[in-house]
């Protein structure tokens, strides 16, 4: 599904912040990715949503090489990959509903053809009752549900989520996992950035372990 090769990144003349990564990620796998603050999680999670292009080396998705994708070829790529922003990113003036829905809407497709995936959805995530609630009056967990609800609604291949528990308190923690592998089950690859060791230990996954921009893996 993705796969790097001898991938390194630099921001203009300054040293590299990723260096020679090679790695995959396989279909309908599950892994962690963490290392400590600054050690390049958050550019190689910008380099998998195809936010940017590598200095060297090659990036493969959906077997394209990164390099030779077009801006027209750009959004459907992205519509294979969801993601869950550590900042949640729900837009205040629509509801809980309508934020899930967003993605549908922004496609031009008619609400009738999605309007029981939504409602199913939010079901699932444990906010079925509040479908119709704005986003200032959510929990930040409520939040983080809603987020993640966007994020899986088009049934993505891919699932990236950049600290998805970091807002919440053990026992959510623990729920919001469950989510990610159920999702996981049903077929969808899961790529999950955290710090939180707790959360790793529960779930026996791969982990991509990144210091100083290299990266170590251990299955």
């Amino acid at each position: 599904m993705i796969r790097f090769e001898n991938v390194g990144l630099r921001y203009g003349m300054g040293p590299e912040v990723l260096s020679d990564l090679t790695f995959r990620i396989d279909p309908h796998s599950f892994q962690f990715l963490t290392g400590p603050s600054g050690a390049g999680k958050t550019t190689l999670l910008r380099l998998l949503f195809l936010n940017l292009k590598p200095t060297r080396g090659l990036i493969s998705i959906f077997n394209q090489d990164t390099a030779r994708i077009t801006p027209r070829e750009m959004p459907g790529l992205r519509r294979r990959i969801g993601v869950v922003f550590q900042e949640f990113r729900l837009l205040d003036h629509l509801t809980t509903y309508e934020n899930v829905a967003l993605p549908y809407r922004v496609l031009g497709q008619d609400e009738a053809s999605y309007r029981a995936d939504v409602v199913d959805l939010l079901d699932w995530v444990g906010l079925g009752d509040r479908k119709h609630v704005y986003p200032p009056v959510l929990s930040g967990g409520e939040k983080q549900r809603a987020a993640i609800a966007r994020a899986l609604i088009t049934k993505p291949e891919f699932l990236l989520a950049d600290e998805p528990t970091g807002n919440v308190d053990p026992p959510l923690a623990k729920r919001l996992l469950r989510l990610f592998y159920e999702m996981n089950r049903l077929g969808t690859a899961v790529v999950i950035a955290t710090h939180d060791l707790t959360l790793m230990e529960q779930v026996d996954a791969r982990r991509l372990v990144l210091t100083d921009g290299r990266l170590e893996i251990y299955e």
